[in-house]
């Protein structure tokens, strides 16, 4: 027996769920807000499949899987489900709806070919609606140029032309393996990746790199020994935090003035700078 896709398996198990009705819908959310009710999910998402589905079904011409558009409008569909409110006056497919869309197009923009044209909201409003602008202004009463239509559509969007014309390009463009042959008459064997110029770091530097950080991370581990508690205290606090407190936040918490703490980090810092000495020497003796 012939398994069935997977996508009309999911078509034809929303359509037969059944519809929620306002107080339905609220007693759910509820349930699994305050109580974390797992069936109480389930029925919530699954009565809203069909919303995904249709939702998915207006970017089928990007030529992704249908499947897969589905799967990520579900992803977005439980994102909105951890996040509502069921005491604000709203319908859950109302709210749903924006992270449904919203999972999908993220997908679109990391999967499709052009490989990320831009993720920017005025980016993405341009990637999602320049075929639909293009082709209204094409068709109205007015005779436009190219030019004109590129103008309008960089007005409308908030972009600037050359953005147009250069994402106009891009889902113009028909996709070119990288490894197809650089000459058509097989003349050459050289592939189009070998022409490819990595700006990146080469493996041994990013090897020494990496050797260097963790030999620095060592050295300053068994340098912080020679610390004693409040010193310690004072360093992680003013050195090794992301938001490094004050003198006057570590005076307060240690019932002493900002000025002594000053004279505690200064000599603390000094006390490291001879440990890692010492061991830098050590290193380079061995």
């Amino acid at each position: 027996m012939t398994k069935e896709p997977v996508d009309r398996a999911l078509v034809r198990a929303a359509m037969q769920a059944a519809y929620l009705d306002r107080e339905e819908e609220h007693d759910l959310a509820v349930r699994w807000k305050e109580e974390k009710d797992q069936q109480a999910l389930h029925r919530m998402t699954t009565s809203h499949m069909r919303l995904v589905i249709s939702m998915a079904s207006k970017f089928r011409y990007y030529g992704l899987p249908m499947g897969d558009l589905i799967q990520e409008g579900h992803v977005g569909l439980l994102e909105a489900a951890a996040r509502f409110d069921p005491e604000r006056d709203v319908r859950f497919s109302t709210y749903a709806g924006w992270w449904i869309r919203a999972s999908i197009q993220d997908y679109v923009l990391r999967n499709w070919s052009i490989v990320r044209g831009g993720t920017s909201s005025a980016q993405k409003a341009l990637f999602f609606n320049l075929r639909r602008l293009r082709a209204r202004l094409a068709q109205g009463p007015g005779m436009l140029s190219s030019i004109d239509i590129r103008r309008e559509i960089a007005v409308t969007l908030g972009v600037s032309e050359s953005d147009v014309a250069l994402m106009d390009s891009r889902l113009s463009a028909s996709d070119t393996s990288l490894n197809a042959p650089v000459t058509e008459d097989g003349a050459s064997s050289a592939e189009r990746s070998d022409f490819l110029v990595s700006d990146g770091p080469l493996p041994d530097e990013i090897a020494e790199e990496t050797i260097d950080v963790e030999r620095r991370a060592i050295w300053l581990k068994d340098a912080l020994r020679v610390l004693n508690d409040r010193e310690m205290k004072i360093i992680e606090e003013r050195r090794l935090s992301e938001e490094g407190a004050t003198l006057e936040a570590l005076g307060e918490t240690l019932g002493i003035s900002k000025e002594r703490v000053r004279q505690i980090e200064n000599r603390a810092l000094e006390k490291l700078k001879i440990a890692l000495v010492r061991q830098g020497t050590g290193f380079l003796a061995a």
